[in-house]
């Protein structure tokens, strides 16, 4: 087989942890399989808003990785309001929870940098890949955003290196993302992050999406572009250790990052309401996080009736999150509520996916993540103003965990296996 050679440009790489980084750091692993060498070029100072060091026995050993220097402006911005370590992880302070410090801060990141605060190393890696692609031979080059400033890298090079193919993958979408209208744009910069974007999208071979929807969207505004969906990988699910054996509680639980824009108030009613009005399911019932869940949705939970039942393991590795999946009874995903958000498909459902628990996910109508869960058999979607059919759902799976039927459902699942999606990849390239 004659093996092509792919340059990809991420920020996110091992001891980066959360969802960012493991979809490039999975194609990495399985691309030689398909014919392809993969050679990454990463920052060497990035500021990770997570770090997870048991994701780098993934990175395949004689892997080629290029690092050269970023600057930041995090750090002059944690100095300012402490609360601005989550604009590093794309989240934000919402109404009433915003002070003075928040919405300057955010103002600044909308409008001073554009698309985002790693545009500092835009220039410098332009300067440094000219000079590596004139002695390299590279066959595709692939820009992974956010940041979004990672496909202007792309851009520059594309206009000058025209025979050299460019994939620009969206893990999350630009303009379309659901915190873009809390960026306080002006008419400028709303019009400069638009203009950039449809660049990307013109110039670019190929875009790919993560959902189905936000390949539709990208393709209306002139991207050709393809979806290939996150998903798990069967070495993953099937290293769940000895100790991830089930509760012995009908424990819901949630897993990664819980942020104000995503906060499925709805739920905790309906659990609130529960343990108050059923006293077999109060006797029996637990939640479970795992993860980085913002101090705001914490406090409001904790002054309910469900701050007795509240397990919060704080953020834990990838394997041992995987382990908590794994003993849990049911699954809880959100998305963001506006109908923009549909074609948000959340990377962890597939791991979800994987353990066959039950999933129980928040979000906009006819969302994606719906769609994956009828075909999967897996769960059930409810938008944000459901509520009484909530409660029933949860008290249809009580029952059935109670009488032990409650059994795995993971139908149709394969097509979101890492190396099955690296398969896809490797025909698209």
């Amino acid at each position: 087989m004659n093996t092509k050679k792919i340059l990809i440009i991420t920020y996110y790489w091992p001891p980066a942890g959360g969802p960012g980084v493991q979809r490039w750091l999975k194609f990495a692993k399985y691309l030689p399989e398909f014919g392809w060498e993969p050679i990454i070029f990463t920052p060497e100072n990035p500021s990770y808003p997570l770090i997870d060091e048991s994701l780098m026995k993934d990175v395949p050993e004689n892997l080629e990785i290029i690092k050269t220097k970023i600057w930041e402006p995090y750090q002059l911005a944690e100095k300012l309001n402490k609360s601005n370590k989550k604009f590093k992880a794309g989240q934000f302070d919402v109404g009433n929870n915003q002070s003075w410090k928040s919405k300057l801060s955010i103002w600044v990141r909308g409008n001073f940098f554009i698309p985002d605060a790693r545009v500092f190393w835009v220039n410098p890696s332009v300067k440094f890949l000219e000079e590596y692609l004139k002695n390299n031979k590279i066959d595709v080059i692939v820009t992974s955003g956010p940041p979004h400033s990672l496909h202007l890298i792309g851009l520059n090079i594309k206009k000058k290196f025209s025979d050299i193919k460019w994939v620009a993958d969206f893990r999350d979408p630009w303009t379309e993302i659901s915190y873009y209208k809390h960026l306080k744009l002006t008419n400028k910069s709303d019009k400069k992050h638009r203009q950039l974007e449809s660049e990307v999208f013109k110039n670019a071979d190929i875009t790919l999406a993560t959902s189905y929807t936000d390949a539709e969207n990208f393709r209306k505004n002139g991207a050709n572009a393809l979806c290939i969906t996150n998903g798990f990988d069967e070495s993953d699910a099937s290293k769940t250790s000895a100790d991830s054996v089930s509760s012995t509680k009908f424990t819901l639980s949630y897993i990664g990052v819980l942020e104000q824009l995503r906060n499925p108030e709805n739920l905790w009613k309906a659990l609130d309401d529960l343990v108050k009005t059923d006293s077999d399911f109060a006797e029996n019932f637990s939640i479970k996080f795992v993860g980085r869940i913002d101090d705001r949705i914490l406090e409001s939970i904790e002054k309910s009736s469900l701050r007795n039942y509240i397990n919060n393991l704080g953020y834990l590795s990838h394997d041992k999150a995987i382990d908590e999946m794994s003993s849990s009874t049911m699954l809880i995903i959100t998305n963001f509520p506006n109908e923009s958000s549909k074609g948000i498909i959340p990377g962890k459902i597939f791991e979800y996916l994987a353990t066959g628990k039950q999933i129980i996910s928040f979000g906009p109508d006819e969302a994606d993540v719906s769609k994956i869960l009828q075909e999967t058999k897996a769960g059930k979607h409810f938008s944000y103003t459901d509520s009484e059919s909530i409660k029933q759902f949860i008290l249809a799976k009580f029952e059935l965990w109670k009488s032990g039927n409650l059994v795995k459902n993971n139908q149709n699942i394969e097509q979101f296996t890492r190396r099955n999606l690296t398969k896809k990849l490797s025909e698209i390239l």
